[in-house]
């Protein structure tokens, strides 16, 4: 009745049309639990008012299919509304080598970036099945692992409310309840955005445990993921927007895996970089140091991927090069595709590129 499906096609290689109801199933879950719990205040009530309308604006993306500046604006809109009600922002990256870091009035474009950049992560992880709620799960829990015990107890149930809400979604979408449906736009953008402001708000306070770098640790695996992609395709002299097949589950796909071991590849890969993080913030007790050991990861998640990248790249090109040259010897052979299953939402990150494409 409301259109909101998706359809398998040309990149999307699910079989028939699946409903892309699960983040409105989120919302709607997390909603209830706000009203049952009824003690969140200012901070938390203006966080779900303005996610709601980003709600409302990613199921309008996946039925309509809105333009890039139209959801660029209206997330920064939300973003600025929720700094002049509430006051939190990034104003502090805390200490880092004995210095700190502070933002001043950089701290607000720093805050829109931050958390636009984070929505953008989850929406291009969104490519198979069970991946986007798996990481939601884990970057709650690696939260409240870096965070407890904080003093911040609404912001700990409002990710709480968002981790249980989160659980009836994703077996749904692995297939565990019947028909399956898809978290589409309107799931990750509430995903990434309520993460966002949660890690925002629980490291800009002293008695929290969380400083601004664990928060690169909470999340990961989508930021690595995200970074490393763009910066491929900014080095191969593409917009860092261009849609491709190159993130981590594509590859894994390409190389062999099933969709359902891919999964469970990067739930591990996703905890196992939490699990690392909260060693070297509890063992090296320095920002600094905790942010060198981040890029050193980071960096060697860059050099790894692209290699798969470059590796599974040359061997499409030789299999085009030998169907080219078997059709025009007069012999027909059948194009080898591997099946994937695929997700709602990460087909529409920046749809100006390409519409409805799984980044």
């Amino acid at each position: 009745m409301l259109g909101l499906v998706d359809r398998p096609d040309q990149r999307k290689q699910h079989l028939g049309e699946v409903p892309l109801v699960g983040g409105l199933a989120i919302f709607m879950g997390l909603i209830v639990g706000a009203a049952c719990y009824g003690a969140f205040r200012k901070f938390e009530g203006t966080l779900l008012e303005t996610a709601a309308v980003l709600a409302l604006l990613g199921a309008l993306d996946d039925r309509f299919g809105l333009s890039v500046r139209d959801r660029l604006l209206t997330q920064t809109i939300a973003i600025l509304t929720v700094i002049a009600s509430t006051g939190v922002y990034v104003h502090t990256l805390g200490q880092i080598f004995g210095h700190e870091v502070a933002l001043g009035w950089l701290g607000v474009p720093v805050t829109v970036i931050a958390v636009i950049g984070l929505v953008n992560a989850f929406n291009m992880m969104d490519g198979i099945d069970g991946l986007a709620g798996s990481l939601t799960l884990i970057s709650i829990a690696a939260v409240l692992l870096f965070a407890l015990p904080t003093p911040l107890h609404r912001v700990v149930a409002l990710l709480a409310l968002l981790g249980a809400a989160t659980l009836p979604y994703l077996a749904a979408n692995l297939g565990f309840m019947g028909g399956k449906i898809f978290l589409g736009d309107a799931g990750s953008t509430l995903v990434g955005y309520l993460l966002a402001w949660a890690l925002i708000r629980m490291s800009q306070i002293p008695e929290t445990h969380l400083s601004p770098v664990d928060v690169l640790w909470c999340v990961a695996l989508p930021v690595c993921d995200t970074l490393s992609v763009m910066y491929r395709r900014m080095r191969e002299g593409q917009s860092p927007f261009r849609p491709d097949r190159g993130h981590i589950h594509h590859m894994l796909l390409g190389s062999g895996l099933s969709p359902r071991a891919t999964l469970m590849a990067l739930v591990v890969l996703a905890m196992a970089l939490a699990s690392i993080g909260a060693i070297v913030s509890g063992v090296v007790h320095s920002a600094g140091a905790n942010l060198a050991v981040f890029c050193l990861i980071l960096g060697l998640y860059m050099v790894m991927t692209r290699r798969m990248w470059l590796r599974q790249e040359a061997r499409r090109q030789d299999e085009s090069r030998n169907e080219r040259h078997t059709l025009s010897s007069g012999f027909a052979v059948p194009r080898r595709e591997h099946a994937c299953e695929t997700s709602g939402s990460g087909a529409k990150v920046l749809r100006s590129a390409e519409h409805s494409n799984r980044q």
